[in-house]
């Protein structure tokens, strides 16, 4: 494993979490979640649900993130296949595909900030399924969906990952990193749908940040970027060990 593997791992859960609470994302949870459970608005807010309609929640919010999941990992393995294919000229060649993909991640961050957004970046791009499939299988079809049809306030983020992944030379190491993304998207969503009540009551007060979490996410791109440009994640990480007590 590559000596930035741990801060690279937390970067990308630390993404999916972003992605979570993102403009594109947030707001539309309560929509998701009656679409994919079949469930009404009213009994998904009740204070204390039935065990039948958590486990109606469980099961569904489940086989939703697994459906995306399924379309991040297969990308991440893309990703580090293409980057394992050309391992031998990122070591010869300088790391320039490290420093062209930094440069991407960097712009991507400043489209996110909102300082210079890129046309090619903005429109939406969502694939609508007007009838859901029935059953868990549906859910699980429409969680592809929700991943092929990536809105683009949220595809720099993912597409950042991915340029992380590219670079990683290890087809593992592609998938390991959106397997991470996916989880640090995918449990805040079932956690919502779990306590969906609660979810509403944070989500009143929480969405009038909603844009200063998407300027954050967008500097934190905007660092990594910078990072991966001058092969600084592994001297990062060997300087954060250094602040981890040795048991003895």
């Amino acid at each position: 494993m590559q000596p930035s593997a741990d801060i690279t791992y937390w970067i990308a859960f630390t993404a999916g979490f972003l992605s979570f609470v993102s403009p594109c994302v947030l707001p539309l949870i309560p929509s998701y979640l009656t679409y994919i459970t079949g469930l009404s608005f009213s009994q998904l807010q009740e204070t204390h649900p039935t065990a039948q309609i958590r486990l109606t929640v469980l099961g569904h919010s489940l086989c939703f993130i697994l459906g995306f999941t399924t379309v991040f990992v297969l990308l991440g393995a893309i990703a580090g296949l293409a980057s394992s294919n050309f391992e031998h000229y990122l070591r010869e060649g300088l790391g320039w595909v490290g420093k062209i993909g930094g440069g991407l991640v960097f712009l991507f961050g400043v489209h996110m900030t909102g300082l210079f957004p890129f046309g090619v970046l903005l429109g939406d791009k969502r694939v609508h399924l007007h009838k859901k499939p029935s059953g868990f299988l549906g859910t699980f079809v429409v969680g592809i969906a929700f991943a092929a049809g990536w809105t683009p306030c949220v595809g720099p983020i993912l597409a950042s990952i991915l340029m992380i992944a590219a670079t990683s030379g290890q087809v593992g190491d592609g998938i390991w990193l959106l397997s991470t993304y996916s989880f640090g998207l995918g449990l805040p969503f079932l956690i919502s749908g779990l306590l969906f009540h609660h979810f509403l009551v944070v989500f009143k007060r929480f969405r009038k940040y909603i844009r200063l979490v998407e300027i954050f996410t967008g500097l934190m791109l905007m660092a990594v970027g910078i990072m991966l440009m001058f092969d600084m994640m592994g001297r990062l990480t060997m300087y954060l060990y250094q602040w981890i007590p040795v048991q003895g």
